[in-house]
């Protein structure tokens, strides 16, 4: 509705400004952009813009006299804006019509879920590769992080009209897979008396050792007899397998379901390695040297060439993941978007430069890196599990804390910033808890309407008289509410949940104080009436703002 409104006032404006005989000075009769700004400051209209300073540049004039001028000139629709000023030394600051705004508080009572979706994307397929874990062990505090992230950026694609799918990429080929299986042999072994030390490079948690003891239960110890790549690679299979199913029920019980559980080993199977070789060879951007083959990354901005195949013919891990990416296109998905972790940052320009080397546009693979987690309780750091000794699952982080404070404190920040995760805070039913904040407003406005409903009030509706909002603090929720659309598209382009948790905050904040200074329920059926509708419609913003990022948005607390 605003960004409409906007598109039309400055038409408006363009029109004055021919109107006010500026357009001949102007080059080849061009006209200036009409950039919106929100004033901080309600005293500076609804709406602000400096078109005026931008024309003074080219006309050398005082942009005070051009405002002055366009102001004069701008033909204002009467039901939509109240008035023009022009402020400062230039500024052309429009205040909206309270009409205007109550019909807002319509439109979000007629569109009620539909309210803040778009059709920006028009259907274009993106997939978005999030989590990703190595299955070596259960997902960590950092991937909590970056299931949050990953899901609700998804959930905010395809709430603008993209068609977002959810994968999953299991890395189960390669050094990783091979010191499983070896950490699982140890274990094996040592169960049945054996004397074999860990190596340095096997994974050594108590995890490994209840998966040897179900290996060994259900094929005994002749399995350990057999070959050693044939029996590796029966070991690391059954320990893939059992860890994948842990890491996928604890994103379940998360909220996170993914499309396609993708994997590596597949991939090597069906020769893609070999055929992202040949796409490369045949774009002239290979080249040898010692021996060994090397991409010429350094042809896209990479600050090193990179090799692929090493002098003894073992590919490096860096080769499976170009075919990997390659494939994500190859399946028709417009655009790719990855969530990598901050071990990963150096290997962002290598991956693009490889994408571009395929021929894919620059932007058609983006990439996000989620920051590590530090767990506090209160002033103290939290170090290691009380369970594994070792590390803090994910399972432990969501069964003390719950879903919903989990994933809405994972989004209250950039996902490139590190994040100060208190465990006290994230369970304590206080102001001082980010989600239970706009959490409890929910529950407030839920709490209201059935009150109104026992008083005998008439659910609100679209038609209902809203004459009587009249009061500041009215408008300024009504003026959070317009703004929703906008910064959802916003949200969605920049890849950016954390702007849904801030606006949360603030419309949360903005209704708190409301509730607490006027009386919503009265004597005076018309002002009810019409506090009730602002009301219902508080909660369909926040109801769907809490959607699009994953948490629920409970009736009753």
């Amino acid at each position: 509705m605003i960004t409409r409104l906007k598109a039309e006032l400055a038409d408006l404006l363009l029109a004055a400004v021919r109107r006010a005989g500026f357009q001949p000075g102007l080059a080849s009769g061009s006209l200036p952009e009409i950039v919106w700004e929100y004033p901080v400051d309600p005293g500076f209209g609804d709406l602000s813009t400096t078109v005026a300073f931008g024309l003074a540049k080219v006309l050398r004039r005082k942009p005070r006299e051009i405002a002055d001028q366009i102001a004069a000139a701008v033909e204002i629709p009467r039901d939509v804006v109240d008035r023009v000023e022009v402020a400062g030394a230039g500024y052309l600051n429009f205040i909206l019509a309270k009409g205007f705004w109550r019909g807002v508080v319509r439109q979000v009572l007629r569109a009620g879920p539909a309210w803040g979706r778009a059709d920006i994307g028009n259907g274009l397929k993106v997939l978005v590769e999030f989590v990703s874990a190595n299955p070596t062990g259960p997902l960590v505090v950092v991937n909590a992080r970056a299931a949050a992230v990953g899901d609700a950026i998804a959930r905010l694609l395809e709430g603008v009209g993209y068609s977002a799918y959810r994968e999953y990429y299991v890395n189960d080929a390669g050094n990783q897979f091979r010191n499983l299986a070896l950490a699982m042999e140890v274990r094996c072994r040592q169960l049945l008396g054996e004397d074999y030390p860990m190596p340095e490079e096997a994974y050594p948690g108590d995890y490994v050792i209840d998966m040897a003891r179900e290996y060994l239960e259900r094929n005994g110890r002749e399995a350990l007899d057999a070959p050693e790549p044939e029996r590796r690679d029966q070991l690391g299979r059954f320990a893939v397998e059992r860890i994948l199913a842990g890491q996928q029920a604890a994103l379940e019980a998360y909220g996170v379901t993914f499309d396609n559980w993708f994997s590596e080993r597949a991939l090597r199977g069906r020769g893609d390695p070999e055929q992202a070789i040949e796409a490369l060879r045949a774009r002239g951007h290979l080249y040898e040297r010692e021996g060994a083959l090397w991409f010429r990354s350094t042809t896209f901005g990479d600050d090193k060439d990179r090799v692929l195949v090493k002098s003894d013919g073992e590919i490096t891990y860096f080769l499976p993941d170009i075919a990997y990416h390659q494939d994500k296109f190859t399946r028709g998905f417009a655009h790719a978007i990855d969530l990598w972790g901050p071990d990963h940052h150096g290997y962002v320009a290598r991956m693009q430069a490889a994408m571009q080397a395929l021929g894919h546009p620059q932007h058609a693979l983006r990439i996000l890196i989620v920051q590590l987690v530090r767990l506090m309780r209160g002033s103290e750091q939290v170090r290691m599990s009380k369970r594994t000794g070792q590390f803090v699952t994910m399972d432990e982080l969501v069964g003390e804390v719950g879903r919903d404070a989990a994933r809405f404190i994972f989004l209250t920040r950039r996902c490139d910033s590190p994040l100060d995760f208190d465990l006290e805070m994230a369970k304590a039913a206080s102001d001082e808890n980010p989600v239970y904040y706009v959490q409890y407003a929910h529950t407030r406005l839920c709490s209201v309407l059935r009150e109104a409903a026992k008083a005998d009030f008439a659910a609100p509706s679209p038609e209902d008289d809203l004459g009587p909002l009249d009061l500041p603090e009215e408008v300024g929720l009504i003026k959070q509410l317009a703004l929703y659309p906008e910064l959802v598209i916003g949200a969605a382009q920049a890849l950016e949940p954390h702007r849904l948790t801030a606006y949360l905050h603030d419309l949360a904040a903005r209704f708190h104080g409301y509730y607490n200074r006027r009386r919503i329920i009265s004597t005076d059926t018309s002002l009810t009436g019409a506090r009730l509708a602002l009301v219902a419609a508080c909660r369909v913003v926040i109801g769907n703002a809490l959607n699009l990022l994953g948490v629920s948005a409970p009736e009753r607390m």
